[in-house]
């Protein structure tokens, strides 16, 4: 093949990063935004109790499920058109949800909004991927990316909080049409995709059933585990579905001439260890937003909105830890250097939460806990997707970006399930030691106490996660040197440039 010219990057790629990072953080934050509005929302809905898990349900299985699938399209289609289209859908499911007059049309909204985020997430990733290849860029460009993927969720507790609040819940769907409309403006008139990037080699249909179905078991399961518990059958049926659906995925992908999922994304030792270490490390914090959420508003009595700027130092630590330290560093020093101090740190963060009690204060506990957490989260979750999406095949670059929202998802629904029973059974078990101060405690103060042992234990958790994450870090990632991501060409599908052309 001839070798391809040099050619001057982008000189619009930089405002292009402005609406992608837009696009990122309207993903992100949605998923904490209705969380707040979940409450409102049930009662002017009439939802009951057993079925309010779904508004949440619903968006993470269609997330989750079909993230493989978006990766795919966007490489095949092409980013840019995905990207758009993923906006567009978002916003009208998003449309749907807030005029929704019942709960079927509610969880429906919800399902269409996780199958477009599907979409849009993995093609703003890849974009990213695609378009900031030089060193020194795209470690700025992950820097803005990690932080607010880091931080968005916070930023949905505190947006969720004054929606919420002062004018109603619905606006929590609402708010994301004008993000959506800025950012598919932006797409049109400034994002260009580099030629040769895209994949157009035939769809793999088995491929897409069965990651589909068994990822949807394994996020359903999970959900059904936290509600039903872990030994209950139809949550061992469904884990056990999970397991022979994603054997046989791979065992596919092995063997089909244009898989989904080419095994060489996966199998390469640094990229696998990345997936592997950020999905454990989502596992800590999606069950640390969900234990400080309860313990500052039920225990402390915060206000949503009180509790969304309690978590604000956090987002601050993040967005420092993304962008003054790892994108600093990040040409300088390999990438473990940063992820594995990173993982160090936010334990450390973690540690101190341990310790909660219910008379605990904010400035004492909370607020020096959250600043390790952010900057040590911040740290290492940019050197990551970055590393997640580095010397892949430019064809390749939707499905290994997708990957990286996979094992976030998953990570999330396993977080919130298995700490979320961790901290239920310590707090059963921690009321069955401690009846004899029921009566000096009160029923009120007894309940707090429970809950907050419970808390503690589940964040002991969340340490041994975030270690493990750094250990894996060292095993799988300290011996990776840049171009040892670097696939080969398979037989079926053309080689791509080795320098991207911009598409006019």
């Amino acid at each position: 093949m001839p070798e391809t010219a040099q050619v001057l990057p982008d000189p619009r790629r930089w405002k292009a990063l402005l609406f992608i990072a837009i696009a990122q953080l309207m993903v992100v934050l949605d998923a904490t935004i209705v969380n707040i509005a979940l409450p409102s929302a049930q009662t002017d809905l009439g939802i009951s109790d057993a079925n309010r898990q779904w508004v949440i349900t619903a968006y993470a299985l269609a997330f989750g499920g079909l993230l493989l699938f978006g990766g795919r399209i966007a490489d095949m289609w092409g980013r840019k058109r995905a990207f758009t289209a993923g906006l567009i859908g978002f916003a009208a499911a998003s449309a749907i949800g807030g005029v929704a007059a019942n709960e079927a049309m509610l969880l429906g909204a919800r399902a269409l909004q996780g199958a477009f985020g599907a979409l849009l997430a993995p093609a703003a990733l890849s974009l990213l991927a695609v378009m900031f290849t030089e060193a020194h860029e795209r470690a700025k460009a992950f820097g803005v990316y990690g932080a607010i993927a880091g931080g968005g969720s916070a930023v949905g507790l505190i947006l969720g909080g004054f929606l919420t609040e002062y004018l109603d819940w619905r606006w929590t769907f609402y708010v994301n049409i004008p993000f959506a409309a800025v950012a598919v403006a932006g797409a049109l008139l400034v994002i260009r995709e580099p030629a040769g990037t895209r994949n157009r080699s035939g769809l793999d249909i088995p491929g897409v059933v069965l990651a589909t179905l068994g990822l949807v078991s394994l996020v359903y399961a999970f959900t059904r585990a936290e509600s039903d518990g872990w030994t209950a059958g139809a949550t061992i049926g469904l884990f056990v579905a999970a397991v022979v659906l994603l054997g046989a995925f791979v065992l596919v992908e092995s063997r089909v001439r244009h898989p989904l999922l080419p095994l060489r994304v996966i199998t390469d030792r640094a990229r696998g260890g990345v997936y592997l270490a950020l999905g454990l490390a989502i596992i800590a914090m999606f069950g640390l937003f969900l234990f400080l959420t309860y313990y500052l508003q039920v225990i402390k009595g915060y206000t949503p909105v009180q509790t969304g700027f309690a978590f604000m130092p956090m987002v601050a630590g993040m967005i420092i830890g993304s962008t003054q330290i790892g994108a600093r560093l990040m040409t300088r020093v390999p990438a473990w250097w940063l992820m594995t101090p990173g993982f160090l740190v936010a334990a450390a963060g973690m540690l101190i939460l341990t310790q909660m009690e219910t008379g605990s204060s904010y400035v004492g506990l909370v607020l020096p806990a959250q600043i390790l957490l952010g900057l040590g989260m911040g740290t290492a979750f940019m050197p990551a997707m970055s590393l997640a999406t580095a010397g892949v095949q430019p064809r390749d670059a939707g499905v290994a970006s997708a990957m990286v929202n996979t094992s976030q998802q998953v990570g999330g629904a396993i977080g919130t399930a298995l700490l979320n029973t961790i901290a239920a059974d310590a707090a059963t078990s921690w009321a069955t030691a401690h009846t004899s101060q029921l009566r000096t405690l009160g029923q009120a103060a007894f309940t707090n106490e429970s809950a907050v042992h419970g808390y503690a234990t589940a964040i002991w958790w969340a340490v041994g996660i975030l270690l493990l994450s750094a250990t894996i870090v060292v095993t799988f990632i300290a011996t990776h040197k840049p171009g040892d991501a670097a696939a080969s060409p398979e037989d079926g599908v053309e080689d791509t440039p080795p320098v991207p052309v911009l598409a006019h």
